[in-house]
């Protein structure tokens, strides 16, 4: 995606009455780990913000712009992800004592750790969702096909954001510390966090279901799994060595062409499924 300003989309999303947040029939197991991701946005993207706003006065134009782009769209991915996952804590009520976890896990990061860690794990976070947009993208056939639209909507709007500001966060954190075994560790305790919620977000889904002792449901969710971890693990590594910048990671083709059919005036984008193809 060619660099430039970051927009900041409002984007309008309307759940019916009757929204089943177990939203994609086809793959419910997709759903609830989709879901248990979601659970983690209200509280990593405030983290996120607040660090990065903590050092904007240590940057230059047009750094601070970039920086002050990028917290005004992590901001709307908070409030639509609030949105949601009050849904989605209706239908599966467990969620909501582990959401608690994920507020003090987050809450205690703001609170303890430097500046220069909490713009680490910032960054280190900013390349894992960069990979998975990349692994959604390239798997959008299998896993929105008969999927529900406006949440299907909701999750790749977000990715496709992820991929339009995959080197704010980096830059902020090479313009106060830059060091990259400590931005190694961080990403990899992000890395670690995100799969031990999103484990047991996607069981407690599972097991409200009643899928969670079904052989397919652990086979898929295996699968993914492991084809997910052979796209982030290298990326995450070279990610880390020396030299490295965002810029070279290759943007999803979907996803930043995507983004370009949004609607300001309706605050829409078309449906994923109807271009996914």
């Amino acid at each position: 995606m060619p660099h430039g300003p970051l927009p900041a989309r409002r984007i309008r999303l309307d759940y019916p009455p009757d929204f089943d947040p177990a939203w994609n029939p086809r793959l419910p197991e997709f759903a609830c780990a989709a879901n248990s991701v979601s659970l983690l946005m209200p509280y990593a993207e405030p983290y996120f913000v607040k660090s990065v706003r903590s050092a904007l006065d240590q940057l230059d134009e047009p750094a601070r712009a970039e920086a002050e782009a990028y917290v005004r769209q992590e901001a709307q991915h908070h409030a639509q992800h609030r949105r949601f996952n009050d849904l989605v804590g209706q239908r599966y009520p467990r969620v909501v004592r582990l959401e608690g976890w994920m507020r003090r896990t987050y809450g205690w990061f703001s609170r303890t750790r430097s500046l220069r860690f909490n713009l680490a794990f910032a960054a280190g976070s900013e390349t894992i969702a960069f990979t998975l947009a990349r692994w959604v993208d390239e798997n959008l056939g299998s896993f929105f096909a008969g999927a529900d639209p406006v949440p299907a909507t909701l999750f790749l709007w977000h990715l496709a954001e992820e991929v339009e500001h995959k080197s704010s966060a980096f830059d902020v954190y090479e313009a106060v510390d830059g060091s990259r075994l400590r931005y190694a560790f961080a990403m990899t305790l992000s890395f670690s966090i995100l799969a031990f919620y999103a484990t047991i977000g996607t069981l407690t889904m599972l097991f409200a279901e009643g899928r969670g002792l079904s052989p397919v449901a652990y086979l898929r969710l295996t699968r993914w799994a492991f084809s997910f971890a052979f796209i982030a693990l290298p990326t995450m590594l070279g990610s880390a060595l020396p030299g490295h910048h965002p810029s070279s990671l290759v943007d999803p083709m979907w996803m930043s062409s995507w983004l370009t059919y949004f609607d300001p005036a309706t605050g829409t984008l078309p449906e994923p499924t109807a271009l996914a193809g």
